[in-house]
């Protein structure tokens, strides 16, 4: 027995963990599917840890594990055993004591705030490096809490709603596939708060400012003017010209919501979910579906107004229309223009020595006499018309074409201009060709015919002979 090969140590439990992962992700290239494809699908299923949490590994761990294996096998998959750098130290039981105290009588401070604390009572020396890390762990360890934050929980949950029409407006995106080919798609839906009614909707390839600002230009011309309209913090939603749109051009307040927290939003978060069970859903993959962004945006339209005339529960029997059309009187624009004028903004930018000016990454050719200064810019956001005041008159822009304008000629400021002898310099060129010539140059610039006795002279030789 003494010469039997020793057996293997066994493996861990993170091994077989990890191992169990793999599992899947060769279960699945074994029936057919792309390996990416299948470490994506792994990694948005929830696995069983050893205390029985349920966590979720990451689709870069999954493929770092697959190489480690199939590199070394399982005993690749070991966790690496920890060395202790400079940085990291066995906490004292005087910090351990400190830590376990000061998150009972403070729950909410900061690892940081905690070691800050620790120096300044001196129960860590201010030359001892601690690495937050470790004292993070320990913390959890200790069953301690360890955000600084205050959770969603935590905050202002009361239920809100706003009780006249056009009082408040909301909206939000929420992607979706549509046709045969399952084209990706983002919807937008406007909601008024107070009644439930679907204002509009739109539908674009992406959730972009101007897809949103598209959006809101048809819901004023159509219903009003808001006075307040929620958002999340969607790249649409914060961006620049959505800001000086909603504040500036409809005078509106522009709230967005907290983050990570959608009952904020609960009245659009549950249209949402309707609308995807209603409507939405029934798209994904249908042939007959056409996914053209129109197509889309006008079969959508058809159905917010039957959500319109359907009663809703939160409205006490009535539909959304009943309520839409009980509501305050609405304001509009005085006309097209003044609409027209409330999606323009206005943005100073330097002009370039050869009148070029920069605006969102292209470039804008400005009228002569602005080169070198500063300009106020005018531009609507949704057809991108440019405008400056020049000469007290509203000049449009027009993009720079720089091929365009290698093959035309400009025409010269000196083409037209008068030509005139004041002013105009004798230079040293002209005072030596005064002086050697200016007695043989006649007053109109001419040489007079002077008679020259060696050309008469030659002249008589040539009739001798």
């Amino acid at each position: 027995m003494s010469d039997a090969p020793r057996p293997p140590s066994a493996p861990s439990s993170q091994a077989l963990l990890r191992y169990s992962v793999l599992a899947q992700v060769e279960a699945l290239v074994l029936g057919g599917w792309r390996a990416s494809a299948a470490v994506r699908e792994v990694a948005a299923r929830d696995h069983a840890y050893l205390d029985g949490r349920a966590l979720r590994i990451g689709v870069r761990t999954i493929q770092r594990w697959r190489a480690a294996y199939a590199n070394g096998g399982l005993a690749a998959l070991e966790p690496k055993d920890r060395t202790r750098t400079d940085t990291s130290v066995a906490l004292t039981e005087a910090l351990v004591a400190f830590l376990r105290a000061e998150k009972e009588a403070d729950p909410r401070a900061s690892v940081p705030e905690l070691l800050r604390r620790a120096r300044a009572r001196g129960i860590v020396p201010e030359d001892l490096p601690v690495d937050r890390t470790t004292v993070w762990r320990a913390c959890r360890r200790m069953g301690l809490v360890t955000r600084a934050r205050p959770s969603k929980r935590e905050g202002d949950m009361r239920r809100w709603r706003y009780p006249h029409r056009m009082q408040c407006v909301l909206a939000d995106g929420k992607h979706f596939r549509a046709g045969g080919a399952r084209a990706k798609r983002v919807v937008l839906f406007f909601l008024d708060d107070a009644t439930r009614y679907g204002l509009d909707v739109r539908v674009g390839p992406s959730e972009s400012t101007l897809l949103f600002l598209h959006g809101l230009y048809q819901l004023v011309r159509q219903h009003g003017l808001p006075d307040l309209v929620y958002l999340d913090h969607g790249a649409g939603f914060i961006s620049a010209d959505t800001v000086a749109v909603i504040e500036g051009g409809l005078g509106a307040w522009l709230v967005h919501g907290q983050r990570k927290y959608p009952a904020g939003r609960g009245a659009v978060e549950r249209f949402n979910r309707t609308a995807h069970d209603q409507a939405l859903r029934g798209l994904d993959g249908a042939a007959d579906v056409d996914p053209d962004y129109q197509a889309l945006t006008l079969r959508l339209r058809h159905y917010l107004q039957r959500y319109n005339d359907t009663v809703h529960e939160a409205l006490g029997g009535d539909t959304p229309r009943q309520r839409w059309e009980q509501g305050r009187a609405l304001r509009f624009p005085d006309d097209e223009a003044d609409l027209y004028r409330r999606f323009v903004i206005r943005l100073p930018r330097k002009v370039s020595k050869d009148h070029v000016i920069k605006m969102n990454g292209r470039l804008w050719e400005a009228p002569r006499g602005l080169g070198d200064g500063w300009v106020e810019m005018t531009r609507h956001v949704l057809d991108d018309r440019m405008w400056v005041v020049h000469e007290g008159r509203m000049v449009e822009l027009a993009e720079l074409d720089p091929h365009t304008n290698a093959t035309d000629r400009r025409a010269s400021d000196d083409a037209d201009r008068p030509v005139s002898s004041e002013g105009v310099p004798t230079t040293a060129a002209d005072l030596a060709f005064s002086q050697d010539f200016l007695p043989l140059v006649d007053p109109e610039g001419g040489f007079p015919e002077i008679d020259d006795e060696s050309d008469e002279e030659d002249n008589h030789e040539e009739d001798d002979s």
